[in-house]
């Protein structure tokens, strides 16, 4: 099968089969997970910020058209087509195109931004990949500890700010450790130029990657497992703010787990050693050789050996836990490997009912034990057929269980799986997959 490039708009499907071991070296590109509140968090900034590694996924076009619809200035220079600069504008509108701003979940990101500029953020519920119901709660309880008043309706929720307090330090703790909440807390105290002491933070890389971005920009941060402290900067800074997205380490997931299921050899390039760790203790404990080395996930699948034990893959948000995007990919390598296996996650309880059937598609036999937790036991023989990327996640999986199954898989709803990889197909079809998009 020759690998065919068609433009976006024409493509429909993509084709896989399986073939040789996926081998070479392949790189990332920039984390859709951390850019998009890094963006939101420099349309919070009043300064000249430059973004660097910014990926060209669709959600992250999203976020950059919303923030351009709310009156900042966005440009990709020519000279650098994965840097996004924003500047400041004085004339901010009330908010962003509300069906636009409805596409992606990281639209409650922008709340800070266009609360610091013009005193009220109105915006829809958000959208993105339906995995089940993941609340607004937390967001809204950490807007009014900075005394803002918050009210929902059918379409959405406004936030209107309080008036200021400047210098009185705000203290938040968090019922359990939301990422999207520890964020909010973040950027809502950047606006207000307030301290913050956050309990119980979410302490995963897309946190880390704000915190570490604030420090730039002057902010003192301290960071433990049960407080996360942010201190104004002593005087206003000025300045251009430069700031890099971290390598996508899901990205990097799914390209090492369909180079494990493939028993190959590859090298995965762009991504922190840190940002992989739980990966890569479940590929080991998988019986597959893998480890980090400065910014590279090497995976050495052809020198693998069965497994003492089976993979229990639960997502958990506790500090060095396993990410739940790691889940769907590791699952779809686990049917390859013997054993019976566990999986959860009850961080999204829709996900598994948009995974566990597409791959009963391809003559998965999987036992549901609840809505968020399932077993199975490998190896599995899958065969080719028709599936559809209903989520991002999904998709990517999908991609992996097509690389071992019997006959040609053709994979839909690829607008889905580009809202969080631009080109994750090519990628694989570098290390060598028999993979290519085709129009029906």
């Amino acid at each position: 099968m020759t690998a065919v490039r068609i433009p976006p708009v024409a493509t429909e499907v993509v084709a896989i089969r399986p073939g040789s071991p996926l081998t070479g070296s392949v790189g990332v590109d920039g984390s859709k997970n951390a850019a998009l509140p890094l963006l939101a968090a420099a349309a919070a900034m009043h300064r000249p910020v430059h973004v660097g590694n910014v990926p060209r996924n669709t959600d992250v076009e999203t976020m950059l058209s919303l923030l351009q619809q709310a009156g900042w200035h966005t440009a990709r220079p020519v000279s650098g087509p994965h840097t996004v600069v924003i500047l400041p504008s004085d004339k901010i509108q009330l908010g962003p195109d509300l069906d636009t701003a409805a596409r992606i979940r990281a639209s409650y990101y922008l709340v800070a931004a266009l609360l610091g500029a013009c005193g009220r953020a109105r915006l829809p519920w958000p959208g993105g990949c339906r995995i089940g119901e993941r609340g607004m709660e937390q967001h809204f309880m950490v807007y009014e500890r900075f005394g803002d008043r918050v009210t929902v309706d059918d379409h959405g929720y406004l936030v209107e700010a309080a008036a200021a307090q400047t210098g009185t330090a705000v203290s938040i703790m968090l019922p359990f450790r939301s990422r999207g909440a520890s964020i909010a807390a973040l950027l809502r105290a950047v606006v207000a130029g307030r301290p913050l002491r956050l309990g119980q933070p979410n302490l995963s890389p897309e946190v880390l990657s704000i915190v570490e971005a604030l420090e730039v920009a002057g902010w003192e941060c301290r960071v433990s497992e049960s407080v996360l402290t942010l201190a104004p900067p002593p005087a206003a800074p000025t300045g251009t703010i430069t700031w890099r997205v971290p390598g996508d380490k899901v990205e990097a997931g799914t390209l090492a787990c369909a180079v494990a299921a493939t028993g190959g050899d590859a090298r995965i390039c762009g991504v922190r050693g840190d940002d992989v760790a739980p990966l890569v203790a479940a590929l080991r404990s998988l019986g597959v050789p893998a480890r980090t080395d400065g910014d590279v996930l090497a995976v050495q699948a052809w020198d693998s050996h069965p497994a003492d034990k089976p993979l229990r893959a639960i997502a958990s948000l506790s500090p060095g836990g396993l990410d739940a995007d790691f889940e769907p990919p590791l699952m779809a390598f686990a049917l390859t490997r013997p054993g019976t296996h566990l999986f959860a996650d009850t961080i999204n309880p829709g996900r598994h009912g948009n995974l566990l059937p597409q791959l009963a598609r391809l003559g998965a036999e999987i036992h549901e034990v609840s809505p968020t937790e399932c077993r199975f036991t490998g190896p599995q023989q899958l065969a080719g057929a028709g599936v559809e990327a209903t989520d991002i996640r999904t998709g990517s999986a999908l991609l992996i269980a097509g690389l071992t199954a019997r006959g040609v898989t053709t994979l839909g709803g690829l607008e889905q799986l580009r809202r969080g990889h631009a080109d994750l197909p090519t990628k694989l079809h570098t290390l060598g997959a028999d993979i290519c998009e085709v129009t029906p």
